[in-house]
């Protein structure tokens, strides 16, 4: 399997009670193909795996295949605090046939490196599917290395790529010099470009819930036509957005998002708290100016 084009890692909408919204769900699902999204990220941290329940997450990852079907490709996030439940939603993926998982490191735990490739295996064993590593030290508590790589890329033949999350320059770098087979994507949304320029093929980007087309026009220009020039015009007008996103509310700003292009996100579970309308103002005034200066870029020929 290659990983290639925009990853969505899809909201979770939930009704006025705090219940999934599975009719609405669906509706996701359905405009981010339209859209023409490569693949979709199931149980990440915008779809607020945290908060739902086991059950909640086989629902979700059912109905999302028997939604998505072959129209794109569908990645099954195996997050857990411990290893024995992420091996259950492998057995999952496996079951639904899924694409292919995302594994990433058990929070709170703070493995070894050794400890960590030993955690994956078992996930990767219990899926026998292509595995998306996911590097995400900020939230997981330790970043994956050198030994952690040698470990698992000589132990199992899944592990194709890596959605790294570092925000380390230095970490792309070595992943692309040593580990040339495991292709990368994006996790750090305002390093895209560098990405691309160090020859990542994919990026999972939260913002694709409501600007796929957007994100699209990155990665088309930068990975597809390795034009740099319009794909760092494109990057200067995304910027804001990011900057946006990072000052807080990371999540509530993407169900936002989705409700800007009329999709139904509803709120978000506990402990996070909706956006006040101020937050909603600023916003909806960056995504604005965000398109506009997209569409000139992608027009620009110069």
């Amino acid at each position: 399997m290659k990983f290639e084009g925009i990853y969505t890692p899809a909201i979770t909408p939930l009704t006025a009670t705090g219940a999934i919204d599975k009719a609405a769900f669906t509706e996701v699902l359905e405009y981010l193909i339209a859209e023409g999204i490569h693949g979709i990220v199931l149980a990440g941290s915008t779809g607020e795996y945290y908060a739902h329940t086991a059950q909640e997450r086989v629902e979700l990852a059912t109905l999302a295949k028997q939604v998505i079907g072959n129209r794109a490709q569908l990645i099954i996030g195996t997050g857990a605090i411990r290893t024995e439940e992420s091996v259950e939603y492998a057995k999952l993926a496996r079951e639904i046939k899924a694409d292919a998982i995302l594994v990433g490191t058990p929070p709170y735990a703070l493995p070894t490196e050794q400890e960590n490739a030993a955690h994956a295996l078992a996930i990767d064993k219990a899926a026998g599917l292509p595995v998306m590593l996911y590097n995400y030290p900020g939230r997981m508590g330790m970043s994956m290395g050198r030994e952690f790589f040698n470990i698992v890329t000589q132990s199992s033949k899944n592990f194709v790529a890596i959605k790294e999350s570092s925000g380390q320059t230095g970490q792309l770098h070595m992943l692309a010099r040593e580990y040339p087979g495991i292709s990368l994507s994006c996790g750090w949304d305002d390093q895209a470009l560098e990405f691309f320029a160090w020859g990542a093929r994919s990026w999972v980007c939260a913002g694709s819930n409501f600007l796929p087309k957007e994100h699209i026009a990155l990665y088309q220009a930068c990975a597809v036509e390795k034009d740099f020039d319009k794909g760092r015009r494109i990057m200067s007008a995304m910027m804001p957005l990011m900057d946006y996103l990072e000052g807080g509310k990371f999540v509530q700003s993407i169900k936002h998002g989705t409700a800007l292009v009329g999709l139904r996100p509803g709120g978000v579970r506990a402990p996070l708290q909706d956006l006040t309308e101020a937050d909603k103002a600023a916003l909806q005034a960056v995504v604005a100016q965000l398109k506009s200066e997209v569409a000139a870029a992608v027009g620009d020929q110069a």
